[in-house]
């Protein structure tokens, strides 16, 4: 006898709403049929293992069959099946009071989630314009159930013929979705949803190369691994099945530095593999690499709500079926269970951190600098990993040497202790440009750090919050002698009106377009007569600016550059009373001082600032002075 209803919901729109509600997810539909049928299958394996099922089980598969010319696609599993009534309850009744209100309450959620109200089944419905489910239940004596429905509220159940347990769902695909008739698209998404569900997933034949050509098998094209390592026993594993999965994961990728294996059952279920990728350009990082999995069934790549920003520069897989996916991303924000989820996590990357520290250190040493961004960005974005991190964090120095952040304060201390008892570690970002300041501090006795990364502006500032009396300096922020100082500096004596003139005499030969600080030091006579620095204040906050950090008025700001005059030296001894000599204007003055523009330009030049033109005049400049000798 065919019965003929209404599905159970309070509107009359409810397919019109899936759509729409789905609309640029439409894909997903075959992840939520083939989890049914997944789940199904699980449940009889089940009731075997219970003694409720005493039958054969047979071969518990899922098959996907595609008729690329009907335009149908179905999914069949011989999992639990359903009785009549069990098709009346799960598929008619949908709880819902209104269909437009789920619409609106859920309008801001990812399209994964529709399998959580219990409209898996009708996702069907987003590419299809008709759907049949034959059933038969595994209890006894069951009859097997034809359902049919076109896409209104109307539907039909009758019984039918099938013969074995299980269910078939049958999909006459829309003119308009017929890319899901298409081998290849099917494929694609069996892989990306489905290669790490728990029961075998068929689809079509294995094939073969033979007489030129590709040929079927007799054999199931399995396309999924029904155990992926993630949940296999970390102990039972070796280094080269973590690099296989990677390879496997992100082909075509460089081998990641190391990898984390997750496994918890308390308070919440947490399994997965997390691996550090070898970052090439710091500045062309790949978010969204960390797979999201529920029971082994893809859910999406964007973790951002549920593990701290800074992991998600990891790549790998986590699999829990205690994150909720039913609610909103704000929501998802507050969840307990997420904020123990992503505290666990971050506990588990800290404690691998600081064990390579302290059994493996050499191979911490080795991967350091492919891996500082992102222990840098853990520590100024997430407290408790800063707290971890500051045991295991490493400097390294200008001739490659690594040290702990103690190890290096103990190591600098004797000498780097300035007149107000702070440690001053000085640091380069540059070997190459920052060369002849670096030796001006190494022939001090002074230790020089690298400090190369993008975000080490923010991070200077971290650390010296965290340091007791310890304070960074570039080593080309002022004079050396200045950057560490020993005793309170002895000043040139000058009169307000002289030193005006000395600042007026070098900005009328300095680069138009900067703000200038001219100072007179005394540095003593084997010094250089000119020295140009940033003051590590602004330059510092201008560099955090770039990068954002509520400062951006320092980015706007122009260049900014200390010229110290050394009055000392004998050539700027010589400059400046051929000055006062003189007479005339500054200007005037600085036109025709041939040895003024020579000491500048070779300060500029040390610094990278001179180009163009005034290289060119340097140039012609330093060989008129070398024919005049």
């Amino acid at each position: 006898m065919e019965n003929k209803g209404k599905i159970g919901v309070t509107t009359e729109n409810i397919f019109p709403v899936i759509k729409q509600f789905l609309y640029s997810d439409h894909e997903i539909f075959l992840r939520e049929l083939v989890a049914n049928a997944v789940d199904a299958t699980q449940k009889m394996k089940a009731l075997a293992s219970s003694g409720d099922f005493k039958g054969e089980l047979g071969e518990l598969k899922v098959r996907i069959e595609l008729d690329e010319k009907k335009k149908t696609l179905k999914v069949i599993d011989n999992g639990i099946g359903m009785t009549e009534e069990e098709v009346d309850k799960y598929i008619n009744q949908i709880a819902f009071s209104s269909a437009g209100e789920f619409l609106e309450k859920y309008k801001d959620q990812i399209g994964s989630i529709i399998g959580h109200f219990g409209l898996g089944f009708y996702s069907a419905f987003m590419v299809a314009k008709k759907v049949t489910i034959e059933t038969l239940s595994w209890k006894e004596g069951a009859t097997p159930v034809i359902w049919s429905c076109d896409g209104s509220p109307e539907y039909t159940m009758k019984a039918c013929k099938k013969a074995d347990r299980g269910t078939v769902i049958t999909l006459y695909l829309d003119d308009d979705s017929a890319e899901y008739a298409e081998k290849g698209r099917i494929s694609s998404l069996l892989h990306k949803y489905c290669k790490f569900m728990p029961v075998p997933v068929v689809f079509g034949k294995k094939q073969e190369w033979k007489d030129g050509k590709n040929v079927e098998t007799d054999e199931d094209n399995v396309i999924n691994v029904i155990e992926p390592l993630w949940t296999r026993t970390p102990s039972d594993l070796k280094d080269e099945d973590y690099l296989k999965f990677y390879r496997a994961l992100y082909p075509g990728e460089e081998d990641p530095m190391f990898h984390i294996h997750l496994n918890v059952d308390y308070p919440f279920t947490l399994t997965g593999i997390l691996y550090f990728p070898k970052i090439k350009e710091r500045m062309a990082i790949q978010k969204n690499k960390i797979q999201l999995y529920c029971n082994q069934m893809f859910v999406t790549d964007h973790v951002d709500n549920i593990v701290p920003d800074f992991l998600t520069l990891l790549h790998g897989v986590i699999d829990s079926p205690d994150i909720p996916l039913n609610v909103s991303r704000s929501y998802l924000q507050s969840d307990a269970n997420v904020k123990k989820i992503s505290t666990y996590i971050t506990k588990k990357v800290a404690d691998r951190l600081e064990d390579i520290f302290k059994t493996e250190r050499q191979q911490l040493e080795e991967k350091w600098d492919n891996i500082k961004l992102f222990i840098e960005y853990g520590m100024l974005t997430e407290e408790k990993f800063c707290e971890r991190a500051l045991k295991f964090a490493l400097l390294k120095n200008t001739d490659g040497k690594y040290f702990s952040l103690d190890e290096y304060k103990t190591a600098v201390e004797p000498q780097q202790t300035d007149k107000d008892k702070k440690v001053v570690m000085l640091y380069a970002t540059d070997v190459e440009k920052q060369y002849a300041y670096i030796e001006q501090a190494k022939n001090m006795g002074y230790d020089v750090l690298l400090l190369d990364c993008e975000l080490d502006s923010h991070y200077v500032n971290l650390l010296e919050q965290k340091m007791e009396n310890v304070r960074f300096a570039r080593v080309d922020s002022d004079s050396v002698t200045n950057l560490i100082p020993k005793e309170e500096a002895v000043k040139p004596e000058m009169s307000e009106d002289d030193s005006k003139a000395l600042s007026d005499i070098f900005k009328a030969v300095l680069p138009e377009g900067n703000d200038y600080v001219v100072e007179a030091q005394n540095l003593g006579e084997e010094k250089a007569p000119v020295l140009i620095t940033q003051s590590e204040f602004l330059r510092r906050y201008r560099e955090m600016s770039v990068l954002g950090g509520g400062m951006n008025f320092y980015g706007q700001m122009p260049e900014a550059y200390n010229i110290i005059v050394n009055m000392q030296n004998p050539l700027i001894h010589k400059i400046w009373e051929a000055h006062k000599a003189d007479g005339g204007s500054a200007e005037d003055f600085a036109k025709g001082s041939d040895l003024l523009k020579q000491v500048t330009d070779l300060a500029l030049l040390g610094n990278g600032m001179l180009k163009g033109k005034a290289l060119s005049d340097f140039i012609s400049r330093s060989q008129k002075l070398l024919d005049n000798e």
